[in-house]
């Protein structure tokens, strides 16, 4: 009833989940992930022991393929059950039971795994894992979801779409610093999850993503004036605080403070703030 997909990045510093399904919120029970030790699907006949067990042993250093047979050799239900993990090195495994509702299966490779149930075929699986092959230019989270619509595309769940989810972790990468969580997306019931979910992902990046250093710009000269006029506009009050504090004042309403950065300015928050101030005139040349 589902299909995923389990992966690392090349550096070995994110791991992340994804997954489809005729479902709802398979996002909420098929994923688990731990910065710096793994990632797991659990899915078919779901057995939500897998994720704390499955974690557990991918930290003690069990590979992937040795977390998959330990955890369905203790199952007495595993025939009805699919599992896929990647661990920090080697590639992925990936478990079908007989008993799974077909077309069901698995691909696996170096860092990743990916596997479904009740599909359209066997084309889906092959398409989450060489779309996973063939992105690799793309940032991590966006791979992922990128490997889930060709999935998608090429069929996914044969009953139809319902739910769609992506978690990702990385040590210190979540909010503010103080969390794993890079990202943990979900779509609990829609017409269109896959689309829905590379949507919010779309929103996430903008809101979340820390700015690229390269592209700062210095919060001075020009560039200033015209941030202090938009916030002016806006209704902020620049005044004596100055033109940073008020940015500050502003991105925290937008949500946009995770790319704030002192003395200087993300393009990106740049050009959000141009778009939601108010049309400001050019200033009139003098007579």
């Amino acid at each position: 009833m589902t299909f995923s997909l389990v992966a690392r990045s090349a550096d070995g510093r994110r791991h992340g989940v994804v997954v489809a399904s005729k479902f709802l919120a398979a996002g909420a029970l098929v994923p688990a992930a731990q910065a710096e030790v793994g990632a797991l699907a659990t899915q078919a006949h779901v057995n939500l022991a897998y994720r704390p067990q499955g974690l557990t042993l991918l930290r003690t250093g069990v590979a992937a393929a040795d977390v998959v047979a330990g955890l369905v050799a203790a199952d007495g239900e595993r025939e009805h059950r699919q599992l896929g993990v990647v661990g920090t090195t080697g590639p992925g495994a990936s478990w079908t039971g007989p008993a799974c509702h077909p077309w069901a299966g698995g691909r696996t490779g170096d860092g990743w795994a990916a596997q479904g149930n009740v599909l359209t075929g066997p084309e889906v699986v092959d398409a989450l894992g060489e779309t996973w092959l063939a992105c690799a230019a793309l940032p991590f989270a966006e791979r992922l979801v990128a490997a889930l619509r060709a999935g998608d595309e090429a069929g996914g769940d044969r009953r139809g779409r319902q739910s769609a989810g992506l978690l990702v972790v990385e040590r210190g990468g979540g909010y503010g610093g103080t969390s794993d969580v890079l990202v943990d997306l979900r779509v609990d019931d829609h017409p269109d999850p896959v689309t829905e979910l590379g949507r919010l992902l779309a929103v996430h990046t903008m809101l979340f993503s820390r700015p690229d250093p390269a592209t700062l710009l210095d919060l001075s000269g020009a560039v200033a004036d015209e941030v202090a006029t938009l916030l002016t506009a806006l209704g902020h009050q620049v005044g004596r605080a100055g033109t940073e504090a008020a940015l500050v004042s502003w991105a925290g309403l937008e949500n946009l403070e995770e790319r704030l950065v002192p003395g200087r300015i993300d393009p990106v928050v740049l050009t959000h703030l141009r778009g939601v101030a108010p049309h400001v005139p050019a200033p009139r040349p003098a007579s």
